[in-house]
């Protein structure tokens, strides 16, 4: 069980959805500055970090500053350009050359204190909730995210508009299969983490819950739904807490832009991380006993 050699409270920086693809080198590394004032002991990213031609490049950036270890999930923008196998495969080989870069699914569970444990998923939307059968969301993700363009057809490909009147069966039974593994991995180390941590901090990209799923200050409604959340995920953890009521806990995630706090059981918190692309923040620093 990796950790990081702490016994007492864990200082972790959380941002999300810093899209650094819209920065200059400058602009990345002063922003690596403004988590490195917060003096922590790791910084924890929730996806959408970059797109793929430029994302090792984003990560080396901010390691050059940072000092820390720097944890981090992929979100939907990291695969762009490129595809989901040939991203991960890429960003396993930088992980194993940069010590400080550490690509949570990959972790295992992390021990944080003696209390608290760290998990990671990339997560999907998963076209689980919502209006499927309506819906008329076209995002980017179907036609540069290779596995995802594959579903559709050429013609829908060539003219993306076309995708409101297309048969969507095939994009959503991807994107279902992608939650189900996300969520497969979640299962198993949750599992693990609880065993021997009251507290666990799961770090994702996209809100599990629909209660999660914010946007300008709203819940999102069911048009949207089924690209904004991952309802696979979310059975697990909510069977998870419920199995192990006297445990916490406690999700990180993004996607959406928009901040929000929901319980979804006693035990059970997501965060839901806001950002404004060009304008990476620091969303809050966590002190984890």
């Amino acid at each position: 069980m990796p950790g990081l050699g702490y016994s007492d409270a864990m200082r972790i920086a959380w941002a999300t959805d810093i899209h650094l693809d819209f920065l200059d080198d400058a602009q990345v590394r002063a922003f690596a500055g403004t988590l490195a004032s917060a003096q922590p002991e790791a910084v924890v990213l929730s996806g959408d970090l970059s797109h793929a031609e430029q994302l090792e490049h984003h990560l080396r950036l901010l390691i050059g500053v940072l000092q820390c270890p720097v944890y981090f999930v992929l979100g939907n923008h990291d695969y762009y350009g490129s595809s989901i196998v040939d991203v991960r495969n890429a960003i396993a080989t930088l992980c194993a050359r940069r010590s400080r870069l550490r690509w949570l699914p990959a972790c295992g569970v992390v021990a944080l204190s003696q209390h608290t444990a760290m998990i990671g998923v990339d997560g999907w939307a998963d076209a689980r909730l919502g209006d499927l059968a309506g819906t008329n969301v076209v995002l980017n993700d179907f036609f540069h995210i290779a596995e995802l363009s594959a579903t559709l057809e050429p013609r829908v490909r060539a003219a993306p508009a076309l995708l409101r009147g297309a048969d969507r069966g095939p994009l959503h039974a991807a994107l279902q299969g992608l939650g189900a593994a996300e969520a497969a991995r979640c299962d198993e180390l949750l599992t693990a983490a609880l065993a021997s941590h009251a507290q666990v901090l799961v770090v994702t990209h996209v809100p599990p819950f629909a209660e999660a799923c914010w946007h300008e200050g709203a819940l999102s409604d069911a048009n949207w739904l089924p690209y904004f959340t991952c309802a696979a995920l979310g059975e697990v953890l909510r069977a998870q807490a419920r199995r192990h009521p006297e445990r916490t806990l406690t999700v990180l995630c993004g996607h959406t832009h928009g901040a929000g706090e929901a319980w979804i059981e006693p035990n059970l918190r997501v965060l839901t991380g806001a950002a404004v692309y060009r304008r990476p923040q620091l969303q809050s620093v966590l002190e984890l006993a």
